[in-house]
């Protein structure tokens, strides 16, 4: 349960983060590629064995950990599309409704059961995902745009359940700290690739608040990932419960966080998904004990 606490704890910053970098006048993409290396430095300091580089593309969830990097970065600019042509409520609930591609990869590959409780709590939390993120504002965009959250939706769904998967079948407990290194340098590597293509195009200039932003974001980056891996291992809990839960809590607390530190107002639809969220949570978290109780 506290791994998962700061999983969601460091996920939600992320999302105060972002919201600075507006403030701030910070780039994102530059200061998301300095975010990378940054987080993979957090994982080597952190990893506690002698690092041997020759050994590491050996491990068998090497190559996964690349193709993951990749994602992340192709992921992180269709977000950006996203939230550029249709919103950030948009790519918001695009990202976590995405839930349901491991959920259902949880059921049908692991044979995770699930119950009628958490069933519904799952069902209710796609819900508060959907009207915690609802914007007043009407939405105007070329038809082709409307494809962006579909991409969004299935690239982080694939993310997630990949980490899943190599948490589960290629990796020892003590690795966990190496493989999420390992994933954010490939990603901050594909980074550089993106921005030397940018540079035949557009002149690079360096920024010093666009590298304060990278540091400030690859901490808790790095921790949101290292504390999700040790989540799924909690004995009681199967995958799509630690999902569900996760990602229904990152964008309730969020949220919350949004009308602490920035005044954001919320709508009524808005306050209806925080309640749902908070229900769903229960539901799923504690769906067993209720069956029992019940």
């Amino acid at each position: 349960m506290l791994y998962l606490a700061l999983s969601i704890l460091f996920s939600s910053l992320i999302f105060v983060i972002f919201k600075l970098y507006v403030k701030y006048e910070v780039q994102t993409i530059y200061a998301i590629i300095t975010n990378y290396f940054i987080a993979c430095t957090v994982g080597l300091i952190y990893y506690k064995a002698p690092i041997d580089l020759a050994v590491i593309p050996q491990k068998s969830w090497f190559w996964g950990s690349i193709a993951l990097g990749l994602l992340f970065i192709l992921i992180f600019n269709l977000m950006a599309a996203t939230s550029q042509k249709l919103g950030v409520s948009v790519a918001s609930v695009a990202t976590k409704m995405s839930l349901t591609i491991p959920v259902l990869f949880g059921v049908f590959y692991y044979k995770e059961s699930l119950g009628a409780l958490e069933i519904i709590g799952i069902v209710l939390a796609l819900f508060a995902v959907y009207f915690t993120s609802l914007k007043e504002k009407k939405i105007k965009a070329e038809k082709w745009a409307f494809a962006l959250p579909v991409l969004v939706f299935i690239g982080s769904g694939t993310i997630d359940t990949s980490i899943k998967y190599f948490q589960d079948a290629h990796m020892p407990e003590d690795e966990y700290a190496l493989f999420s290194a390992t994933v954010f340098a490939s990603a901050g590597i594909f980074g550089l690739f993106f921005i030397g293509f940018k540079s035949t195009q557009q002149r690079l200039k360096v920024n010093f608040k666009n590298l304060i932003g990278g540091v400030c974001l690859g901490i808790p980056n790095y921790f949101s990932i290292y504390f999700l891996l040790k989540a799924l291992q909690h004995p009681t809990w199967n995958s799509a419960s630690v999902f569900t839960i996760n990602n229904v809590a990152i964008v309730m607390f969020s949220t919350l966080l949004g009308i602490l530190l920035f005044s954001e107002r919320l709508t009524v639809k808005n306050w209806l998904g925080i309640g749902l969220a908070i229900f769903s949570i229960i539901l799923v978290a504690f769906g067993q004990q209720l069956r029992t109780f019940l």
